[in-house]
């Protein structure tokens, strides 16, 4: 059980600001801590998701991309460094969590999912958050998520805006397809390299999914299951749109 886990003296100094939060405190630190993530992509969404659940606690934390880092990710890939250059993703964003908090267990997979692997990675955690950047993958992982009854936090981004969601048809919401129906191409998904995004956008919904990530673990709150948010960036306005 959650409440039987004991914070270490390191651990209550750490996450000292958490534990004296009405409403959150030791009871949810606790469960963050029994608690693995599974996060899609090390990217623009992935890095802010990956760098505050790793500071905010998560006792597991798996990393899966099977990409290397490019100079020009580096705007918005703020987990990576100009010295990570052609490195693996997964490793780098592994070398970042370790740093900032060497109290998370990590699982790193320099490799795509695929319909080979997605059920071992998937099955095995909480939580999974998806911030890829084509329908394949994602309703690949959508699929793995709803088989294994696990609450799939979605964020997409393009030039000035992003979106973020929960998928969680085993808790009576939407499954992928209301949002994203099977005709739909990846024209429907929108796409940095051919629009350009502006990096702090990529932070916003980053956090925001980590956020979604910590309140589905917690059960702080209430998820954004049915909901898409939208965050339009120039207006500095969110959105929200039932489906």
């Amino acid at each position: 059980m959650a409440s039987d886990i004991k914070l270490s003296s390191d651990e209550t100094q750490r996450y000292a600001r958490q534990l004296v939060l009405k409403g959150f405190g030791g009871a949810a630190q606790q469960k963050l801590k029994t608690a693995s993530v599974l996060v899609v992509g090390a990217g623009g969404l992935g890095s802010p998701a990956i760098a505050y659940l790793a500071a905010t606690g998560i006792g597991r934390l798996g990393i899966v991309d099977p990409d290397t880092v490019s100079l020009s990710n580096l705007q918005r890939q703020v987990i990576h460094t100009t010295a990570s250059v052609d490195a693996s993703k997964a490793g780098s964003a592994g070398h970042f969590a370790q740093a900032l908090n060497p109290h998370v267990a990590l699982d790193l997979h320099a490799e795509a999912i695929t319909k080979a692997n997605a059920e071992a990675l998937i099955g095995s955690v909480d939580v999974v958050l998806d911030g890829t950047d084509n329908l394949v993958t994602r309703r690949l992982v959508a699929a793995a998520a709803e088989r294994h009854g696990k609450p799939l936090v979605s964020g997409a981004v393009s030039m000035f805006s992003g979106q973020v969601t929960v998928f969680a048809p085993h808790l009576g919401g939407p499954v992928h397809a209301a949002l994203y129906p099977d005709e739909a191409s990846d024209d429907a998904l929108p796409s940095c390299e051919l629009n350009g995004i502006l990096g702090p956008v990529t932070g916003v919904i980053g956090t925001l999914m980590a956020m979604e990530a910590i309140k589905l673990v917690t059960d702080i709150g209430e998820p954004l299951i049915g909901r898409l948010l939208v965050y339009d960036a120039r207006d500095a306005r969110f959105s929200e749109i039932g489906y």
